[in-house]
């Protein structure tokens, strides 16, 4: 009998780093892993504690929302998710959406495989789904995040002062914005 094996799906491929949708199987590692890193928590204000029943039925809801896009960031080398990214809120009509990112796996922080996987989203939303804008929130303390942002060609647009109260203080929150016409892609 012959086994067949399964190779991932690549819907976005960069040169280190391809993106993939999410699938069951990835649930009990977001649910170990990504949902109760202490510096990840941190990193994007998460407040909220998670069950894993709560896991599988934000899957379930996400699956069939069409105003969204979420992702798993692998690695080319050996297909290690090391991440996540969404694009949410797609709005066909005013041309514009909003992403968000989270680099799960630490011995990946400050490669560059962040700005990668969120280059390869942001050309999707810009030359495939038609977009204008595309916007993000980030807390003013994740300077990498802003930094690799920039690189991308975002912009500050504003800034809501004292939006997140996180460990007994609280924290701006930076939105940017990056339009077709501005986007820088990773690596030019």
């Amino acid at each position: 009998m012959t086994q067949i094996v399964h190779k991932p799906i690549k819907f976005l491929e960069g040169k280190r780093v391809y993106l993939r949708p999410i699938e069951e199987h990835d649930l009990d590692l977001f649910y170990t892993q990504a949902l109760w890193d202490k510096e990840g928590r941190r990193l994007t204000g998460t407040q909220a504690v998670f069950s894993r029943n709560g896991v599988q039925n934000w899957f379930e809801r996400i699956s069939t929302d069409t105003t969204r896009v979420d992702l798993v960031i692998c690695l080319h080398e050996n297909d290690q998710p090391i991440g996540d990214l969404s694009m949410l809120e797609i709005d066909n009509q005013n041309r514009k959406a909003i992403v968000r990112i989270s680099i799960f796996d630490s011995a990946c922080w400050g490669s560059g495989f962040g700005t990668e996987a969120m280059s390869l989203l942001i050309d999707y939303g810009f030359n495939i789904l038609n977009l204008n804008r595309i916007g993000l929130d980030v807390f003013a303390y994740n300077e990498r995040g802003i930094k690799s942002y920039k690189k991308l060609g975002f912009k500050e647009e504003g800034r809501i002062r004292q939006d997140l109260f996180y460990d007994g203080e609280y924290h701006d929150s930076i939105l940017m914005g990056v339009l077709k016409d501005e986007y820088t892609p990773y690596g030019s």
